[in-house]
């Protein structure tokens, strides 16, 4: 990578992007660690995702994040993925090498699993998983939670043809199934909820059985209230019901990291962006 210049400019993309939290996150890690940047949000028309990040890198850009819906099509356009990116086929990080080629990334898995783990004390290994959508968040997530030796997974997605091309992407390293939400009828350990169907105030149907005593969910999907998800689980008393903030804010740190080369702490801007979000 080029040394970073004292101005570059980074950017979110996705469609919507408004919510996004990514510009406070990126502006908090900039004054943390002394770095000069500048990064908004920029919502790209379905259609014109291509284009929108041509143009930004053309017009000196430094780096992007990628959201929903973008991530897939993010992996097709890189020139050279990360091996996580690659498995996953799904980037969220764009940035350009000393040549100008393209690179893409994928920080998705890591976030969740630093923030599941290291930020909230829960237990991948030996577990047994349900997860909630086959879209782009999901393949991203799902490299770095095969590496923790969970159990086993199952991925439940309205399409079924989509959920059962992602379990075979990585059954060489789990036991790994895909079903239809209607299928489900037992307990997991584990429930992540990785559909963006909660931006639009709604959720897959699910039986109350998937629930034990001593289930945990988690949320990829974010909002200043509870999520749709965080309501369902609480109403079915999952053990622990979480939001995708804390996934958001490591992520973002690794994100931050590759583009700057300094990883900074996350504790503080994960305390901060819920009292800002206290506010509101």
């Amino acid at each position: 990578m080029t040394a970073p210049a004292a101005h570059d400019r980074y950017a979110v993309m996705g469609h919507p992007v408004a919510h996004s939290k990514s510009p406070l996150i990126h502006g908090w890690f900039a004054q943390q660690t002394g770095q000069a940047l500048s990064y908004t949000a920029i919502d790209v028309e379905p259609g014109h995702f291509t284009l929108a990040v041509h143009e930004f890198f053309a017009s000196g850009g430094a780096g992007l994040n990628i959201t929903v819906p973008y991530k897939e099509a993010a992996w097709q356009l890189a020139e050279v993925c990360s091996e996580t990116a690659e498995h996953a086929g799904a980037v969220n990080v764009l940035y350009r090498d000393e040549r100008g080629q393209l690179l893409g990334d994928n920080t998705d898995g890591i976030g969740l699993v630093r923030d599941l783990v290291d930020n909230n004390g829960g237990l991948i290994k030996g577990k047994s998983l349900l997860i909630l959508g086959a879209g782009g968040a999901v393949r991203g997530a799902l490299a770095a939670l095969v590496r923790h030796q969970p159990a086993r997974i199952v991925i439940a997605n309205r399409t079924i043809a989509k959920a059962e091309a992602l379990a075979r992407l990585f059954s060489d390293k789990a036991e790994i199934s895909a079903c239809p939400y209607e299928s489900l009828s037992e307990p997991f350990d584990l429930i992540i909820n990785g559909t963006s169907a909660g931006l639009q105030g709604q959720m897959p149907v699910l039986a109350a059985d998937v629930m034990g005593a001593d289930t945990w969910c988690y949320d990829m999907m974010y909002s200043a209230a509870d999520t749709v998800f965080q309501r369902w689980a609480k109403q079915h008393n999952a053990a622990r019901a979480l939001d995708g903030f804390g996934m958001l804010v490591e992520q973002a740190a690794e994100s931050f990291n590759l583009w700057r080369g300094v990883r900074p702490v996350t504790a503080p801007v994960l305390e901060k962006l819920r009292l800002e979000l206290a506010k509101t």
